[in-house]
């Protein structure tokens, strides 16, 4: 059991080289693995694809990895808040498949799940649909999506065991339980990290055997991507 835990992102990351595939958790800014992607802008790595929701903000999240020109391409359901993303885009810089955001999670849960393929409606007629295989249910019109395995899966969550059980809080949830499932090796980042034994079984929500590495995280920001306050 010892051996999944590592001191640190760093030594969590061993092995993550130039052209790799990661599956990246989080939503905006809310339960990004922060500590991870520290770590990759530190170590250099280039050429890589990222498949994540979003790629944060110009200058946090994925954003910082942007901007030291680390990634290649990007696979993603909204790009909207970061305008380094945009220029890189639009300057042929930085390819992006965008995918809808219930197929992005279903492709990420499939990969998981070893379905190498599912059909859906979404995207059908659309620039999504476009190469894809087409078929025919009930008189409706499906495309065929692949499941997405990364070399990593990178995922945040709030406490963790040394064998890798996980339990995520409240809305830093969202699409960390479905990359975890999705890396041939996945690394979590928590901010607690508790003896075997200590979670109680009915709340975890990734069970540890599709965790291979854990460490502590430190220094959370946390940041708001968008504040929205009330008139006092």
């Amino acid at each position: 059991m010892s051996r999944k835990v590592y001191s640190d992102a760093m030594s969590a990351l061993n092995g993550v080289s130039d052209g790799m595939t990661l599956v990246i958790g989080g939503f905006g800014l809310c339960g990004i693995p922060e500590n991870c992607i520290g770590a990759l802008r530190e170590m250099g790595v280039k050429g890589l694809t990222c498949v994540s929701n979003n790629a944060g903000v110009d200058d946090f999240g994925l954003g910082l990895l942007l901007q030291n020109r680390q990634i290649k391409k990007m696979l993603s359901s909204y790009v909207g808040e970061n305008a380094l993303f945009e220029k890189q885009y639009l300057s042929g810089e930085l390819e992006l498949e965008f995918v809808p955001q219930g197929t992005l999670a279903e492709r990420m849960r499939a990969g998981g799940a070893g379905i190498p393929g599912f059909f859906t409606a979404t995207g059908v007629g659309t620039k999504v649909a476009e190469g894809k295989e087409t078929r025919t249910f009930d008189g409706r019109e499906y495309i065929l999506e692949r499941g997405i395995v990364g070399d990593y899966a990178l995922v945040k969550a709030w406490k963790g065991d040394k064998f890798g059980n996980l339990i995520y809080r409240k809305t830093a949830r969202n699409f960390n339980p479905l990359a975890a499932t999705a890396g041939k090796i996945t690394v979590a980042e928590v901010e607690e990290l508790v003896e075997i034994g200590e979670l109680d079984p009915d709340e975890v929500h990734t069970p540890g055997v599709f965790v291979q590495r854990i460490f502590q995280g430190k220094n959370y920001q946390k940041r708001i991507e968008q504040l929205t306050v009330r008139k006092g």
